[in-house]
Formats: structure tokens, sequence, C-alpha cells
């Protein structure tokens, strides 16, 4: 018999339309049965080559273990991503993939942000847990998309952007001078302030690097090479201190420590970011173009060079101008 009835109530499919392709499926009702039995002789009638697709029961963990294999080599930091993702897996419960939805993963969320988890951290675990599901459906891994595309990114406060005024600048390298032991620390960070350049970038230099009057950064976060010139006598300082002590070593845990017996003010998460901030903001303070800048920090998108723009002189200046209000000054001029 095709379908029968079950002890438990459900309803067991053994049907073979086909001499030798035969299929067993069992289901929760009658009617289902029968869609599948008939749904399973169609095919088979129309491509004798058809069999049913069993549904994917791969746990989470599972699909950041392919979504590693498989997209992991177009990634520069996937080890540390993928141990993002298998923290978040973890803490869900590793569910079956196919049965992720947005109630579950939003309650989880919820949770990561009673503990005091940053809403930008938040964001990116989910960007890095959509693109598992994006990429593995794009690359027909999986036969169902993103159930969290509807999910919505937590909305952030634009952060402010510290910078260093002059007085400060010799206050942070004054203390780097007296409390930094490895002579790298003050020479990467005068780069850093120099250049626009990230702490990293700045580090990884070598002597072949820095030549014609520019530093040439290769290893970038948008992977792209950019130039930035420097002053001759820069140019001939680095090479000295390369002929002197090698090349750098990991001393952002030295510039951390000397900022903090500066006692500066400056925002969590911005202490080696505060030169790059310095460097553009008294770029653009000094008239700087902001298309200039953008090629100098190396940002892929215009909009976040934006966020220095109001330190220009001229910024909003034709607000004043060109708004209507220019032609209706009698209504606050006033002859005493």
């Amino acid at each position: 018999m095709a379908i029968e009835q079950l002890p438990d109530g459900r309803w067991r499919v053994d049907v073979e339309p086909i001499k030798g392709k035969r299929f067993r499926k069992t289901l929760k009702t009658k009617g289902e049965a029968q869609r599948f039995e008939s749904t399973c002789r169609t095919r088979c009638i129309e491509s004798p080559q058809w069999s049913p697709k069993p549904k994917d029961k791969r746990r989470l963990l599972d699909l950041i273990d392919r979504w590693q294999l498989l997209h992991g080599n177009s990634l520069s930091d996937v080890y540390r991503t993928s141990l993002v993702l298998r923290r978040m897996a973890k803490e869900m419960g590793n569910p079956v993939a196919a049965n992720l939805t947005g109630v579950l993963y939003t309650e989880y969320r919820a949770k990561r942000l009673a503990a005091g988890i940053h809403r930008k951290t938040v964001n990116n675990q989910l960007g890095y847990l959509c693109s598992v599901y994006s990429v593995l459906h794009q690359l027909g891994e999986i036969d169902y998309s993103n159930p969290l595309s509807k999910v919505k990114p937590l909305k952030l406060q634009d952060r402010e952007l510290s910078y260093l005024s002059p007085a400060e600048i010799k206050i942070l390298f004054d203390s780097i001078q007296v409390n930094c032991k490895t002579p790298h620390t003050i020479m990467v960070a005068t780069i850093c302030l120099a250049t626009g350049c990230r702490w990293g970038e700045a580090q990884a230099l070598k002597p072949d690097r820095v030549r014609d009057g520019a530093v040439h950064f290769i290893n970038t976060k948008s992977k792209r090479r950019r130039s930035v010139p420097i002053d001759e006598k820069l140019h001939d300082r680095i090479h000295e201190h390369f002929q002197r002590y090698g090349l750098f070593t990991n001393c952002r845990d030295s510039f951390d420590f000397a900022v903090n017996c500066s006692r500066l003010n400056l925002p969590a998460g911005q202490k080696t970011h505060v030169l790059r901030h310095t460097f553009a903001s008294h770029f653009m303070m000094n008239g700087g173009n902001v298309l200039t800048l953008q090629k100098v920090l190396g940002h892929a998108s215009l909009n976040m060079t934006m966020r220095y723009t109001h330190l220009a002189p001229d910024f909003l200046k034709d607000v004043i101008s060109l708004g209507p209000l220019k032609d209706f000054r009698h209504l606050f001029d006033t002859n005493d």
C-alpha cells in the first residue's frame, strides 16, 4: 500500500513509481501524504532522474564550516570572523540553520544588549551572520534564502571624532618619550600623525616602502595601495630609525600606556585612532580639500571622509550669504 497510517497518527508514504526508484516519507496528515505520492509519480513520469531533495538539517555550526571553506580565502581576517560566528551559534543553541528565524535572533540580540554589548558590535555580528547565508545561497550550497533578511540593524548615534589640539599633541609625545621603553613607539606615532594612516599600517612599514619622498602603504584595510607624501626630514629620520633599531615591532600597548599616563581624555576605542582623526581634522581646518583627504586616508566611500568637513573654515559659510533671509534683513536689523 502506498499510504498507510501509523499508530502515532502520522501517515507513511511508500511509493515506487518506476521499478527500482522508491520513495518513503512520514508526514503529519493524510492530505500531505497524498500530495507527496502524487508529486513523486508525476515528476518521475516527466523526468525519470528526478528525486525529491531531502530537507537540509545541517546546524548553524556546520554552515559556518562550509562558509569558511568556500568563502574564507576571499577574506583578510576569516579566522577572527569565524570565531565570532561560532560563539554566536553556540550562544543561540546551535539551531538547525534552515530553522533560524528573525524572532530567535532578535531575542538573542536583546540578551547581548542587556549584557552591555555595544550596538555597533551587535550590528557587525548581524552582518557576519547574514553574509554566511547570502554567500552560501549564491554558491548553491543552500536552497533557501537568508532567514534574517528582514532583521534591521540597530540605529546608531554618530560618535564624536576626537582629535588633539597642538598643545595636546605635545603632551602626548612628551608622555611617549618619558614612559615608552621601545624607541619604535614614537616613530610609529609620528608616521600616523604625519600621514593619517592607521596604527597597523604604520607598524607594518619596511624601508623599501619609504622612498621618493612618500610613504607607500600596501596591506591596507580597503585593500587599496596608496602613497602619502612626507617631509624630507621625516623621510630621512625613518630610514635612520630602521638602520639603528631595525623593523618596527608591536608597540600598540606601549602607546596605550603613554596615553593613559598623559591623562588625555579620549573616547573609548580611539587611542591609536586619535592620531588619524587628528591628521584629518587639522588637514580640513587648514583648508584642505575633502577629495584629497579621501585619497590620503584611503576611504572607499566619500561619506566616511565627509565626517571631517564641518571643520573646514568655509563649511556652511554660504548659509548666510545664499539663504533666503538675506533679502529680509530689515526683519532683524535695527537702527538705534
